[in-house]
């Protein structure tokens, strides 16, 4: 069964990606997520030589459900920086976030997920993978910045991927 469906949650994550992205659920959008879902796993399974362990799959979802609360609330909060505030009042720096995962598929959800929520983009990875390098568009407290993300995020990637 591993050598059809190498990654079954893949598989169904791409398949689900598809249907979404087709905005019509029918049995040919399904039938054609679900082939695109088995044959690029297939054929990608050769270049992914460990794969990640998923310790606490539930957390998955609390995960997902914070991520999306704080994307909501960053677009407020940035477009009322961008709107009433002036752009010499903002405090625009880059902070170092030391990271305790050493997850790959971890490091890259946490520069993911600090990328997608307005005000923050991960600018670089340090080359041993121990600190993310991330610009703040407006931060008064990079400590507590610091300490926000490696308590919203990275704790509970570390409860997922161990």
């Amino acid at each position: 069964m591993m050598k059809v469906l190498p990654h079954p949650v893949l598989t169904l994550v791409i398949a689900a990606v598809f249907v979404a992205l087709m905005n019509s659920v029918s049995l040919g959008n399904v039938l054609l997520g679900l082939v695109l879902g088995i044959a690029i796993p297939l054929f990608t399974s050769p270049y992914w030589p460990v794969r990640p362990t998923i310790r606490n799959p539930l957390m998955i979802v609390e995960y997902c459900a914070i991520v999306v609360w704080d994307i909501v609330v960053s677009n407020v909060q940035v477009a009322a920086w961008v709107l009433f505030r002036r752009s010499a009042s903002l405090q625009s720096q880059f902070i170092v976030v030391p990271l305790d995962i050493t997850s790959p598929e971890a490091i890259v959800l946490l520069a993911g997920t600090i990328t997608m929520t307005p005000g923050t983009v991960s600018a670089d990875l340090s080359a041993d993978g121990s600190a993310i390098l991330v610009h703040c568009l407006h931060t008064t407290d990079p400590a507590g910045t610091v300490a926000q993300i490696k308590t919203r995020y990275e704790r509970r990637l570390q409860e997922i991927f161990g």
